[in-house]
């Protein structure tokens, strides 16, 4: 059965624009108090990035749930996988976060954690949106939900993201720099790394409703180059705008992304007996970092891109570490979902433990050069489906012998197919995804 409003990842969208408006947010909360109240009264956590929309999509959510008889608990702005957490520790029913993640400003969304802290299983969301076709009505004032808030919310956060380091570490000697893209972790995440030791320089922390990844961020790293350089600091970190992604960069200004990171943590894991099973990373990882992987006798795994199908993929063979380039990692023996801060503390534990800076972790292997050509789809024939494209896709692949690979993949936004060709040798890569786009090309008229 087909999803009506929910994507991979939540409802998303332009604000203002259907379904990212007020009426249908005040739907979508009666949609879900009903949807979780089936087993009785319940409690639903809401937080929220620091967006200016998110005052308004609150106040709806909070009135639909509360006409649905749902108890609310607001917790302000807070990292996305800080409203997981706490919709586990107080045994909510589910927990709503109000955020576009990396989007700008003028785009807004909602996402929906379980109370185990985990994605929405596909039958509750089914559900929703059930009753978002339905004719909304109000309970009895006498079931009405109340709402309150929770004002010690980010203290709570920051004990947790503390305990995932051993109680003796101290970050003394370290000078980071932390750019908080103006959003979810702008307050929370100087203090982790400050109350842990280090010396704390942050930028991008002053957001106004409006500023929100705008040219900083895990997106926009150059910001945080010129002042981990200007600074003279040992590294950066960068956040995107709910906390779920984190990029970094070395003392020489030097980008370190989700795949380097993903290798430095399961390498320190592996060190110390604590790796569980081995990798999961996505279509788009990097080759380099499946042989360097292998190399090391860690096992890795593709699966489809989106953190929902990294931990669906961890949850099925029971490992506890995956991620994604872009920066989404999932350290699975401390929380339920991508958390930027614990992934940067696992990062940084690994690098005091080796005694190595980032610059020196960083080089431990070499990225395969990547080549991606956007075909635009022209409404003809599909060309993932033409034999021609097919055989063009496996004589590349023969010719690369095993170091390299081949990925069409659809836009799930655009009407594009995205031709990506990866392998050892960057002319080869060139020519070959300058062949088989042109043969893509040609099989879309």
């Amino acid at each position: 059965m087909g999803r009506k409003y929910f994507g991979t990842d939540g409802i998303r969208g332009r604000v203002g624009q259907y379904p990212i408006t007020p009426d249908f947010m005040l739907k979508l909360g009666w949609a879900a108090g009903m949807a979780f109240r089936r087993q009785g009264k319940c409690r639903i956590l809401i937080g929220k990035d620091t967006r200016i929309s998110g005052y308004m999509f609150e106040s709806a959510l909070q009135a639909g749930l509360s006409a649905a008889g749902a108890d609310v608990l607001l917790l302000g702005p807070m990292p996305t996988p800080a409203i997981a957490y706490l919709t586990r520790t107080f045994h909510a029913e589910a927990g709503i976060v109000i955020s576009a993640s990396h989007n700008p400003h003028y785009d807004n969304g909602i996402k929906f954690f379980s109370s185990r802290g985990t994605k929405l299983p596909d039958e509750v969301e089914l559900m929703i949106e059930e009753l978002l076709d339905a004719e909304m009505s109000v309970v009895d004032s006498e079931q009405l939900g109340k709402a309150s808030r929770i004002n010690d919310a980010a203290g709570r956060y920051i004990e947790f993201c503390k305990s995932s380091v051993p109680t003796t570490t101290d970050l003394a000697g370290l000078k980071v720099v932390l750019d908080c893209a103006h959003g979810a972790t702008y307050k929370i995440a100087p203090n982790v790394f400050r109350e842990l030791g280090a010396q704390v320089v942050t930028i991008a922390a002053q957001p106004d409703g409006l500023n929100i990844n705008a040219g900083v961020g895990s997106t926009h790293v150059s910001a945080l180059q010129r002042a981990v350089i200007d600074e003279g600091a040992d590294l950066g970190i960068a956040f995107d705008g709910d906390g779920d992604r984190v990029m970094m960069v070395d003392h020489t200004g030097t980008v370190v992304d989700g795949d380097e990171l993903l290798f430095i943590i399961a390498l320190d894991l592996k060190e110390r007996g604590l790796l569980e099973g081995g990798v999961v990373g996505t279509l788009m990882s990097n080759l380099g970092l499946e042989l360097a992987l292998s190399a090391e006798a860690i096992p890795f795994v593709r699966a489809n891109v989106g953190d929902r199908y990294v931990m669906a993929e961890m949850h099925s063979r029971g490992w506890q570490l995956g991620g994604e380039s872009s920066g989404h990692i999932v350290c699975g023996q401390h929380v339920t979902t991508g958390d930027a801060i614990i992934a940067a503390l696992q990062v940084v534990l690994a690098l005091r433990r080796s005694g190595q800076s980032l610059a020196m972790a960083r080089q431990a292997w070499q990225k395969c050069p990547q080549v991606l050509i956007n075909v635009k789809l022209k409404g003809g024939k599909d060309p993932m489906s033409s034999p021609e494209v097919a055989s063009a896709c496996d004589r590349i692949t023969g010719l690369m012998e095993g170091r390299g690979r081949v990925l069409l993949r659809k836009s799930g936004t655009e009407p594009l197919v995205r031709v990506m060709v990866e392998g050892e040798d960057a002319g080869r890569v060139h020519a070959y995804a300058k062949e088989l786009a042109s043969i893509v090309e040609k099989n879309c008229a």
